[in-house]
């Protein structure tokens, strides 16, 4: 049986199309993990400075809603960068609007709530 010899060029060539494959593949799924932000943010009673607890905080136009937890914090994520209204209700307070929001980078917001009437 007669040997078939590769020379190490060749399999050097192909180790290293292999690598530059993987270090493509690497480099857009950071580029696709970075494009992704965070909107965050508090809701607090606008008198008492009180966290509010279980309000209802949505993105205009999406169909993503969140809910304050305990300490009335709220989060967004894997958002893509990109102008964002925020609307926020709660019983027996006014509706709050946040316009405008330029998400580029992750971003933290503190809406205040006021009693209604």
């Amino acid at each position: 049986m007669k040997k078939i010899l590769v020379p190490s060029t060749i399999i050097v060539a192909i180790l290293l199309i292999g690598f530059i494959s993987i270090k493509k593949a690497d480099a857009k799924k950071l580029h696709n993990e970075q494009s992704n932000v965070v909107l965050s943010g508090q809701v607090i009673d606008l008198v008492s400075g009180e966290y509010l607890t279980g309000v209802e905080v949505e993105i205009e136009g999406h169909d993503q809603k969140v809910y304050t937890d305990f300490d009335g914090n709220f989060e967004f994520s894997n958002l893509k960068p990109g102008e964002y209204n925020i609307i926020a209700s709660y019983i027996s307070y006014n509706k709050s609007y946040v316009e405008n929001i330029n998400l580029r980078t992750n971003e933290a917001l503190s809406i205040k709530l006021q009693a209604s009437r």
